[in-house]
């Protein structure tokens, strides 16, 4: 199965996901599962780590923190409890600001600001069902980096709880995240890896 192809059954919860021992890392969206094997490729790994280098060390002396997958996100569509939250996603980078929100297992609520490296596997899934759950469930900003076409979509969260018209940028200078103030993304350094 590729990365776009649901596990066999209709619906799973996060209770289900906890007892998946398969070695495999999976996603749950609307309680559909999605494999996220195979592992993404090299440039993809250096370009998070690109990113999160940059926004760690901004971060250092600020109460927000950033996590890298995997690293379970638990979006509950109310106040269910874990077991059964149907959405689980495992973004390449979360940053959360509500110390609340974190707990030993992971984030459960949605981050303040989220990328995602697409790859051909993870496109249309990365554009289209994880831009409708992290809208509905209120990530603030949501950049989606394409590291082919050398773009990066921002997508940013107005006071009507919809995101905006998308922002497109080329992978390069100097883009400001507008949910960290004062944080400057050096996409040359991102890109060039």
């Amino acid at each position: 199965m590729d990365a776009t192809t649901p596990k066999l059954k209709d619906r799973f919860t996060y209770g289900d996901y906890l007892q998946w021992q398969d070695g495999e890392r999976w996603e749950l969206i609307d309680g559909v599962a999605y494999n996220l094997s195979p592992a993404p490729s090299r440039r993809h790994q250096r370009m998070v780590l690109a990113l999160v280098h940059q926004i760690f060390t901004f971060l250092k002396d600020k109460p927000c923190e950033v996590y890298i997958a995997p690293f379970d996100v638990r979006l509950p569509e109310t106040d269910e409890p874990d077991e059964q939250v149907p959405n689980v996603v495992q973004p390449d980078i979360a940053v959360i600001c509500d110390p609340k929100k974190l707990d030993d297992r992971g984030c459960r609520g949605a981050p303040d600001f989220v990328v995602e490296i697409v790859s051909p596997s993870t496109s249309a899934k990365d554009q289209i069902e994880k831009l409708d759950l992290y809208e509905r469930h209120g990530v603030r900003e949501y950049w989606i980096i394409h590291p082919i076409d050398n773009l990066l979509t921002v997508r940013l969260l107005g006071d009507d709880g919809k995101y905006g018209r998308p922002v497109i940028r080329e992978g390069k200078g100097r883009v400001a995240v507008a949910t960290l103030p004062d944080l400057g993304i050096d996409l040359d350094a991102v890109f060039a890896v």
